[in-house]
């Protein structure tokens, strides 16, 4: 197959990355950075550019940039976009990108699926993506009633093959429900506690527990502010809380009550166990 990919930092290139390394595929790429694009180019991680020639050769595209970029990368080139194209984005939120997304789809007979790999790290860019990003990872599909079942196939066939362990159907108003409090609320919890003027004197008394803490507080400001805004309503409630509950943990300390504090950590530890996960 033919397989384009928009978008080449550490999602996208690492997309292709995956689908150069462990199939027989093409991959065709497009970054709005020229360094990026050589980079590709010289490492193997794409065959050439996806441009208006090869958009309409595409059996697949990945989206892998912003959710507005997405948007307007979609409405800019929807005309090019082959009837038999398989379009998925692989954006962090859903509804805003399904939202806009699938009329267009519709409009111009093109089959679009939302999407989002549960994989990353704290840097971004092509430089940090890799083959084996995926490995072992779950891979999020948000299909409408238009997408039929051997696509689905195809597509779980694919992902499986570039590492994946897992494909999970939802609809994305359950997908921004869940990933405002799995992942949008960490970035959050993480960046305003390492705002706090201990941190900055930390040396010599920190170890694992404050390095957990404070891992994904390296983020690029702008992409998140992107993504927290558009599941603003979802990460709200999740806040809102977090907030009761640690305001039962500073009751119980500012009333020195040691059976109160002992069971909320009890009630975590328990919950803790019974959510799994590392």
């Amino acid at each position: 197959m033919n397989i384009g990919v928009v978008g080449l930092g550490l999602i996208g290139g690492s997309m292709a990355k995956s689908i150069k390394s462990r199939t027989a595929n093409t991959v065709y790429g497009i970054d709005t950075d020229k360094e990026t694009m050589l980079f590709a180019r010289m490492s193997g991680a794409i065959d050439g550019t996806l441009d208006e020639n090869t958009i309409g050769e595409s059996d697949i595209i990945f989206i892998a940039i912003r959710p507005n970029a997405a948007i307007n990368w979609v409405r800019e080139n929807a005309h090019l976009i082959n009837k038999n194209t398989k379009v998925i984005d692989l954006c962090g939120v859903k509804r805003i990108v399904c939202e806009s997304i699938a009329p267009m789809a519709k409009e111009y007979g093109f089959c679009f699926i939302g999407g989002h790999p549960m994989a990353g790290k704290e840097r971004g860019g092509f430089v940090n993506s890799t083959d084996d990003l995926y490995a072992g990872a779950s891979m999020i599909l948000t299909p409408d009633a238009s997408a039929d079942l051997t696509t689905l196939e195809m597509l779980k066939d694919l992902f499986t093959d570039i590492g994946f362990a897992a494909v999970t159907f939802s609809t994305p108003e359950e997908h921004d429900r869940i990933i405002a409090f799995t992942s949008q609320l960490a970035h959050i919890v993480s960046s305003a506690y390492v705002r706090s003027p201990q941190a900055q004197k930390r040396r010599g008394f920190s170890a694992g527990s404050f390095r957990d803490m404070t891992r994904v507080a390296r983020l690029d400001e702008d992409m998140w502010t992107e993504l927290c805004l558009a599941d603003s309503d979802h990460l709200v409630e999740e806040i809102g809380v977090l907030i009761k509950h640690l305001s039962q943990y500073r009751d119980a300390l500012k009333d020195g009550d040691a059976d109160a504090l002992k069971a909320l950590f009890k009630d975590g530890r328990e919950k803790k166990a019974t959510a799994g996960g590392n």
